[in-house]
């Protein structure tokens, strides 16, 4: 083995990428859910007592009674049970379990992802469960250099893998098992903006290799890219962007991230006759009560991770593309480069993906 080699090997461990520091939770109640479960604790090799098995409603949509009886109290039980609270760093969610926990919304909310609410276990069980309102500062968010690993960061990672149907989600499974550092990575801002989300974009383009990236600052939506292996842009937020997919062919182990509310509001799928709408005013554009893109489009055309939003999240609270793209470029694990970006918990943020999906070198 060469000493680059050796180098990232043992990177890779330390920034925990094996098997045995996953957990996944399979919902017993979902057909979908068990398949997926399944499929990939086989496909990575995650040991049979890494399976949390909860009965949980099928429902995207909960309320937190229900978060707190069916689900976070079970996995909070089985891992205490075990005695993986401190070996577990990542949590796996699937299609087929709870998306969305209802409740109040607005910069106060108590309304959250079922996700980001996990990410809080383990502080949950080693001290006082949090409180609402939602909205808690990330204590990994921006730490580039830091090794995750507990009890340095008392919070999970916590990813789902979800799409529209089986084949779907098998996809992302599959093709992070194959993911190369190569590629192109795709940056488009939306043009006369002065909010800091250009700005993150900007500076993602300038943390990443000249030759590897295709930044567009134009009034034009980027679309057809060939070898994409990260993306970055405001999706339907930008008014001039009108189609619904944009054509791209995503390389295995793709990434991508958009400023949109309600991107990751469910994983159904639409008719193939819709599009993105317009105007939150016209019921025809609405699909699941938004006009805007879908995080599971992304999965379905091809990309291996995504990010998310169940309810509006405010701009400054989703992912910063300038820490997710260098970081996952760099060598993070798909799970660290995304929860490195957001800067808040028990909030509106999901990611997509296999938290162990890496590049590798570049």
């Amino acid at each position: 083995m060469s000493k680059l080699a050796l180098w990232f090997w043992a990177t890779g461990l330390l920034f925990g990428q094996a098997a045995d520091s996953v957990l996944v939770v399979v919902n017993e109640a979902s057909l979908f859910s068990r398949q997926i479960g399944e499929y990939y604790a086989l496909r990575r090799h995650i040991p049979l007592a890494h399976v949390c098995r909860v009965n949980a409603k099928v429902d995207e949509e909960i309320s937190r009674d229900d978060y707190d009886k069916q689900i976070a109290g079970p996995i909070s039980s089985f891992l205490r049970y075990r005695h993986l609270e401190d070996e577990i760093l990542y949590i796996v969610t699937t299609s087929g379990e709870p998306l969305r926990i209802r409740g109040s919304g607005g910069r106060l909310a108590e309304e959250a992802a079922v996700d980001s609410e996990l990410t809080l276990l383990y502080s949950d069980m080693h001290a006082k469960p949090h409180n609402l309102p939602a909205g808690i500062g990330n204590p990994f968010f921006g730490k580039v250099s830091a090794v995750f690993r507990h009890p340095d960061f008392p919070i999970y990672l916590v990813t789902r893998l979800a799409g529209y149907d089986f084949e779907d989600v098998k996809g992302v499974i599959d093709r992070s098992l194959v993911a190369r550092n190569r590629g192109k990575f795709v940056i488009d801002l939306k043009s006369s903006d002065n909010t800091p989300g250009n700005n993150w974009l900007r500076e993602a383009a300038r943390s990443l290799p000249r030759d590897r990236v295709v930044l567009d600052e134009s009034a034009r939506v980027l679309t057809d890219q060939l070898d994409v292996i990260g993306y970055a842009s405001w999706g339907s937020n930008d008014p001039d962007r009108k189609q619904r997919h944009l054509g791209f062919r995503w390389l295995p182990g793709a990434i991508m991230t958009e400023y949109v509310s309600t991107n990751g509001r469910t994983f159904t799928r639409p008719p193939d006759t819709w599009n993105l709408g317009m105007s939150w005013s016209d019921p025809k554009g609405l699909f699941f009560g938004s006009p805007q893109t879908l995080t599971a489009d992304y999965i379905h055309d091809g990309a291996t991770g995504a990010s998310g939003h169940v309810y509006e999240p405010f701009l400054g609270y989703t992912p910063r593309p300038n820490i997710l793209l260098p970081a996952y470029y760099r060598g993070r694990n798909l799970a660290e480069s995304y929860y490195l970006a957001i800067p808040a918990l028990s909030w509106m943020n999901i990611v997509v993906g296999d938290p162990l999906c890496r590049l590798g070198p570049p």
